[in-house]
């Protein structure tokens, strides 16, 4: 067993080389957890939360990376349809509530009416008020149901925040992030925590408490969250094992020429060509 001082850099980062090989490490658990859940026919329900750029949707790619996108589902709604207004406001999320042997991971979920909604001003007093009184008893419902609910809390410091706004605001292929609801929220830091602290009062329940994620650290935010959410299920390793694989059919057919097929222009590498 390697040494912390083998295992971190002098900033206390783990090493990206140790990094990687318990991401990996875990990634191969995720797929044991998944052919349990489909096997037990499980209903797991996560809920991602956090302010902006505190690395939900990064966690999110790491535990979907090796799993199977029809056990695995990721759900990421966005601004509600004028039908969707006029509905019960948990209506567009029980849609998107997993069905047996299929586990959802909500990147933001119904509690952007806690966060978002209340610090923008998008929602009414008695509205957020209902939410608060509401969500609880939402949540219980759905546990006593049989789903299994685990909700983690991305904590970023206002510092590294920033930092990675800047990054973000730097790099063309990451611009996309920076939203007008981004920049917006800069500027209600204070209003957002005080929203958050009324969130995590009012519903962290015993049935489905707040896991909270220290996220100044990518690489250590990762591989805790992977691992606490490893512990939250119980399973056992259903991997099937090495099968036999047939032998390819070998038959007498002629096909047609390369050169009828339309090729994409191989920039790079070069295309096959016909023999003859």
């Amino acid at each position: 067993m390697p040494s912390d001082a083998d295992r971190y850099n002098k900033k206390g980062v783990l090493k990206k080389k140790q990094y990687k090989r318990e991401l990996n490490r875990l990634q191969e658990e995720l797929v044991k957890l998944q052919y349990w859940i489909k096997e037990e026919n499980l209903r797991v329900c996560v809920v991602f939360e956090g302010r902006d750029a505190a690395g939900k949707g990064g966690v999110i790619k790491r535990i979907t990376r090796r799993l199977n996108p029809r056990v695995a589902r990721v759900v990421a709604l966005g601004t509600p349809t004028e039908r969707e207004k006029g509905q019960w406001y948990f209506q567009r999320y029980v849609e998107q509530l997993p069905t047996e042997g299929e586990m959802v991971l909500f990147d933001r979920s119904w509690y952007n009416r806690a966060g978002v909604e209340r610090v923008m001003g998008f929602c009414t007093d008695e509205e957020y008020e209902e939410f608060l009184r509401t969500c609880p008893e939402f949540e219980r419902m759905l546990v006593r149901s049989g789903i299994v609910l685990i909700k983690y809390w991305f904590s970023i410091s206002d510092e590294e925040q920033e930092r990675r706004f800047q990054k973000r605001n730097e790099d063309p292929k990451r611009r996309w992030k920076l939203s007008p609801m981004d920049l917006e929220a800069r500027s209600q830091w204070v209003e957002y925590s005080k929203a958050k602290d009324a969130m995590l009062e009012h519903t962290d329940i015993e049935e489905a408490p707040w896991n909270v994620v220290h996220a100044d650290v990518k690489r250590h935010a990762r591989l805790n969250c992977i691992s606490h959410l490893l512990d939250q299920i119980p399973y056992e390793d259903l991997t099937p094992d090495p099968i036999e694989l047939p032998p390819r059919q070998n038959a007498d057919y002629e096909r047609p020429p390369i050169d009828d097929q339309n090729w994409v222009p191989a920039r790079f590498g070069s295309n096959p060509v016909d023999d003859d």
